[in-house]
């Protein structure tokens, strides 16, 4: 490569795309990382100091928002979980304003003659969301250990024995469990999304949680020490990541985190591409929110650099889909002047080394490691689990860039229909929850064109290297841009059919 013979135009792009491929593979070579530490502490299994003598009192927070079609499913699971009764107490933190309301104080009826202890909290002012209700409900709690369950939750009998004792170590602040997913096997969407979040799950949670590393309770599906809670000062609601934003906190107050990766509680995964978009919008914007927060506190904390580095490369992780848009807009379907098609080689080999090759892996580990046997099935789902990762780049760069600029954008729940381990379709075409439409869809549909066309290019030019990178990208926006433009325009859709994501009667409020 003459740098003299080269114009300015190629030289920035040079710098630029070698950036981008620092910023993409870095983050891979973490991937690398997650995996190697899990291997590493594959057999360090969480033990429980001791028993309890007397098991404490326990309260089961239920914070929810117009959950009409799984209340009762919730309600029903939380009634069969196996716990002394004179040791339970059930909240049921309700910010509705539909016939949930109606719904919970019914089921709340039924629990207290039953003799459970049912305490219905109703608030009409949503103040701090989630967060809210939860602080809220804590002030109230009668036990010294609170159990969150968000409304689309399924527990098991044992979940509240399987992470009660070891709470004995007085060190303990919170016992996360591992997320289930109730409705894997309903659509290709939903299994693809029960691959990413296993790989988080299983893979990222476990090996920041034995190594010693700083890991984060997930929302839902795990049990808070009060103490713990009360002593990080409590739940704030200044990112849309409360969850997030309270483990690091905790942490940094001295307070340890256990992770079960075989304790299950099972959960709905959404069932429509505008429902994921909205979830992984919320996900991705809250984990920059708290990145700009508390990063620079963990900095300054007296904790192990090793510590500080796992941190920040979790919390800065969502900008890599910043760097993923760069690397669209530089993917062009012949390089820049004086750039050698070997030397365009080259520079494409460090990113399917470090950035897509360590995704594959990372996957496949994590499938390995939940079904030994069959997940060569699993990762025939692969490709699709690497083109929606990319197909959702710019619904998530959205967030990423709303969260940088302090952009103040409508809380959209991710809506939950009930939807089982059955496989059964369901007709809520009229349903009152739907997902907010996002103006990313035309962005997609354009980077579809664009990679369509690249890919046509590479075809013609016979650089044949390229065109399942090249298509992969195609398919990945063109099926994001689908999934969202069917809910919209309802194509293909009959009765037997999911279809609910229109925009008229989606639940919008503002942020705090």
């Amino acid at each position: 490569m003459n740098w003299e013979n080269m114009n300015w135009e190629t030289i920035i792009w040079i710098i630029s795309y070698a950036i981008v491929l620092v910023g993409l593979c870095s983050y891979g070579i973490h991937r690398y990382t997650l995996i190697y530490l899990y291997w590493k502490h594959s057999k360090q299994e969480p033990k429980p100091a001791k028993k309890w003598d007397e098991l404490p009192v326990v309260t089961v927070q239920l914070p929810v928002f117009n959950e009409q079609y799984v209340m009762e499913r919730l309600l029903g699971a939380v009634s069969k979980i196996n716990y002394p009764q004179d040791k339970l107490q059930i909240q049921i933190l309700d910010d509705s304003t539909d016939e949930t309301v109606e719904i919970c104080q019914k089921e709340a009826a039924k629990l207290r003659a039953q003799g459970f202890d049912v305490e219905y909290l109703h608030r009409t002012d949503r103040t701090g969301f989630k967060a809210g209700a939860l602080e809220a409900g804590t002030k109230s709690a009668k036990g010294d250990f609170l159990f969150i369950l968000d409304a689309d939750f399924v527990p098991g009998p044992e979940i509240i024995m399987d992470m009660i004792h070891f709470f004995t170590d007085e060190k303990i602040g919170m016992v996360q469990t591992r997320w289930g997913h109730l409705n894997r096997e309903y659509s290709l969407l939903t299994r693809v999304q029960a691959m990413f979040l296993d790989g988080h799950l299983l893979l990222e949670q476990t090996s920041r949680n034995r190594s010693g590393r700083f890991f984060t309770f997930n929302g839902t599906g795990g049990m808070w020490r009060k103490q713990c809670i009360e002593d990080a000062g409590g739940w704030e609601y200044d990112t849309l990541t409360e969850d997030m934003d309270l483990s690091y906190r905790a942490q940094l107050k001295g307070w340890n985190f256990i992770f079960l990766k075989d304790v299950v509680c099972p959960a709905e995964l959404p069932v429509d591409m505008d429902g994921f978009k909205s979830q992984q919008h919320r996900w991705t914007k809250g984990s920059i929110q708290t990145c700009k927060k508390m990063l620079g506190t963990i900095w300054k904390a007296p904790v192990p650099l090793y510590i500080k580095l796992e941190a920040t490369a979790h919390l800065t992780a969502n900008f890599a889909y910043l760097l993923l848009i760069f690397l669209c807009v530089y993917s062009y379907p012949a390089w820049p002047e004086g750039i050698t098609p070997e030397l365009g080689r080259y520079l494409s080999l460090p990113i399917f080394l470090f950035a897509s090759l360590s995704i594959i892996i990372f996957y496949i580990v994590a499938q390995h490691q939940l079904h030994p046997r069959t997940w060569w099935r699993e990762a025939l789902n692969l490709p699709l689990l690497l083109a929606l990762g990319i197909g959702m780049s710019i619904n998530n760069q959205k967030a990423v860039l709303e969260a940088i600029f302090n952009h103040k954008s409508g809380f959209v729940r991710t809506p939950k229909y009930g939807i089982g381990e059955k496989k059964e379709k369901k007709d809520i075409t009229k349903s009152r929850y739907k997902a907010l439409k996002s103006v990313a869809t035309v962005l997609e549909i354009v980077f579809a064109a664009w990679f369509a066309y690249a890919t046509w290019f590479a075809i013609s030019e016979g650089t044949w290297m390229s065109v399942p990178f090249l298509s992969i990208f195609t398919f990945g926006f063109l099926y994001v841009a689908y999934g969202s433009a069917a809910n919209r325009f309802n194509w293909g859709k009959n009765k037997d059919v999911i279809i609910d994501t229109g925009s008229e009667d989606a639940v919008q409020v503002t942020e705090k």
